[in-house]
Parts: structure tokens; sequence; C-alpha cells
């Protein structure tokens, strides 16, 4: 797995506008790593693919929320 220093990270598109509510997220060859964007030196979460892939259409489902 690369490390959170290797992978460009960007914002993701459901992040709260006001500052307060800020992931980033960096998609990495076996899945996609996701962190607090005012704590980038903090913890990372790493989400396995399959598991991604099912989370994403799960939501474009509306099924989680």
């Amino acid at each position: 797995m690369a490390t959170s220093a290797e992978v460009p990270w960007f914002k993701s598109s459901y992040s709260g506008g006001s500052g307060t509510e800020c992931v980033e997220c960096a998609l990495a060859n076996d899945g996609t790593l996701i962190r607090d964007s005012k704590r980038t030196q903090g913890p990372v979460v790493h989400v396995r693919l399959a598991a991604w892939r099912m989370f994403v259409r799960s939501m474009a489902q509306n099924e989680l929320g």
C-alpha cells in the first residue's frame, strides 16, 4: 500500500462548505484512503477496494442515507 504522503489527495464533494466538516480521499492501488483535511498528519482510514465500491454504489442508490 502507498503511504499517505505518496498519493494525491482530493476533497470529498460531500464535504461541507463551512470548513468544519472536510474529508479528503486518495485512491490507492488496493482501495481508498480517507482523512480529516484539517489533520493531514493525523490518522488515515484505509478502505479496501471491494468495500469502497460497495459503499459508493450504496450511496448512489441512496441505500445508506
